[in-house]
């Protein structure tokens, strides 16, 4: 792991699905670089343990598919954080159960909607609007190569996906004539606690699919969240970063 010394100092940042897998490992590199964190979760007991081990300023137990829960966390976090917001990266996910479209339950796939979709649209729309204060934002969310190619037995997720990078597409021209940069990564399989939510039949098929036969790792991922939410990321805005190991074909 390379941690560039002081790369976020003084910059402030709101990390969602932070509790565990990318969310939280990319707090605790934004921590290790000088920012300071607000770790957003609804899993309250694994947040407090994870802020502990990440050195944290701040934790939100906040359940994203909630509107009213979003902004009065987001409130709350910019208080903590002295009124400030510089970086979102929005992680939190659910891949829901995996079947065919003619077996699946309403209520499933309004699940993963109400969590994947609405829940980045809540954490995006208050971030932008802390955000324009200041004059300077990123904002990185986390989507899937599922979300580009459609994963069969996987249809409420995949689309959910699809649905998050064309909101970042959009966001980020409606912001691209200010200082607030909006992008998304795609990644194929990573080894995440979301694995506990998938068929061993599921996982073994998205393995397949990746032509370096393997999959990819949470620090792979926390290195280009972490460029996408730095300084650096300068001219990349509404775009789209595959970290796919091969997978993706466009």
């Amino acid at each position: 792991m390379t941690v560039y010394s002081g790369r976020f100092e003084g910059r402030t940042a709101v990390v969602t699905g932070a509790a565990s897998g990318i969310g939280r490992d990319v707090a605790r590199r934004l921590v290790a670089e000088g920012a300071r964190v607000s770790m957003w979760d609804l899993n309250a007991s694994a947040l407090t343990t994870a802020a502990g081990e990440t050195g944290a300023a701040n934790t939100q137990a906040v359940d994203i598919a909630a509107e009213d829960a979003v902004e009065a966390a987001m409130g709350r976090s910019l208080e903590a954080l002295g009124g400030r917001l510089d970086i979102l990266v929005a992680s939190a996910g659910i891949t829901g159960p995996n079947g065919p479209v003619k077996d699946y339950l309403g209520g499933d796939w309004r699940k993963v909607f109400d969590v994947n979709v609405n829940g980045a649209f809540y954490c995006n729309r208050a971030a932008v609007r802390a955000m324009e204060e200041g004059g300077y934002g990123r904002i990185v969310n986390v989507a899937s190569v599922a979300g580009k190619e459609g994963n069969p037995n996987a249809s409420a997720y995949s689309a959910s996906k699809a649905a998050v990078i064309s909101l970042t597409k959009s966001l980020g021209k409606e912001t691209a004539a200010t200082g607030i940069r909006v992008n998304c990564i795609t990644p194929a399989a990573i080894k995440t606690p979301l694995f506990d939510q998938m068929t061993a039949q599921h996982i073994d098929f998205m393995l397949s699919k990746i032509p370096l036969g393997r999959f990819g790792t949470i620090e792979e991922a926390t290195s280009l969240v972490c460029w996408l939410a730095s300084d650096e990321c300068s001219f990349s805005t509404g775009a789209v970063f595959d970290l796919s190991g091969g997978r993706a074909t466009y």
